[in-house]
């Protein structure tokens, strides 16, 4: 297997603080987005949805909890024995809900499952986000999630509900830590899609993701 190339400290400095000018460049850039981001205009949520949840039925501004803004993450459902790998991972990167809560922020699942599979799948995995069930209802294609997943974002104001912000894709993958650590690792994600150097350890994208209690002692990520 091959590695980066072995320099003298010096050197490996120099090409460090090379690097780290970029990296403050895409900071300022990544905080000059969040700025944009904060001035978008918003739109009302339309339709009264209700979730099931395990206290009962919920509307969406049960899911608040009482707070001002909400960020719901919609995981992708093919049924209790094919769970998604990717929303898990995502999901166990979601760190505890107290910090969030600090700044009036409350972070949420929904899925189109039963109440009782998305249950055993959140106690399986020891997960303690409140997850709601979106089956009976048009939530997930109406907030651009489909048959896959997206994260949404709202604010509740004067008894009404709006959406300030969508996204999917890698803009959800951007969100999970795992992946940012990996980014920083020599070898990275160690996926075929990535620019890294001949003889680079890479396997196809997705297919090493489990969920968290399936995979074995072995550092081969295949």
């Amino acid at each position: 297997m091959n590695h980066p190339p072995i320099v003298p400290t010096e050197d490996w400095q120099a090409a460090l603080d090379t690097l780290r000018s970029r990296e403050k460049a895409l900071t300022r850039q990544l905080d000059a987005l969040a700025a944009a981001r904060r001035r978008l205009p918003m739109t009302p949520v339309a339709r009264d949805y209700v979730f099931e949840g395990p206290d009962g039925p919920a509307g969406l501004a049960d899911l608040f909890q009482g707070r001002r803004q909400l960020v719901v993450y919609t995981f992708m459902w093919h049924g209790v024995d094919d769970v998604c790998s990717g929303c898990s991972m995502f999901t166990d990167n979601v760190g505890h809900p107290a910090h969030l809560n600090a700044r009036d922020v409350t972070f949420a699942l929904t899925s189109r499952g039963p109440l009782a599979d998305l249950m055993a799948v959140r106690q399986r995995m020891g997960w303690t986000l409140p997850w709601y069930s979106s089956l009976h209802n048009t939530f997930n294609a109406d907030m651009g999630a489909g048959d896959g997943f997206a994260l949404n974002v709202f604010l509740r104001t004067d008894d009404r509900i709006f959406r300030t912000y969508s996204t999917t894709a890698r803009g959800v993958e951007r969100l999970g830590s795992n992946w940012t650590f990996l980014d920083l690792t020599p070898y990275g994600r160690q996926e075929t899609w990535e620019d890294s150097p001949e003889g680079w350890p890479q396997t196809q994208p997705y297919q090493w993701w489990r969920l968290h209690d399936e995979y074995d002692d072995s550092t081969d990520p295949s």
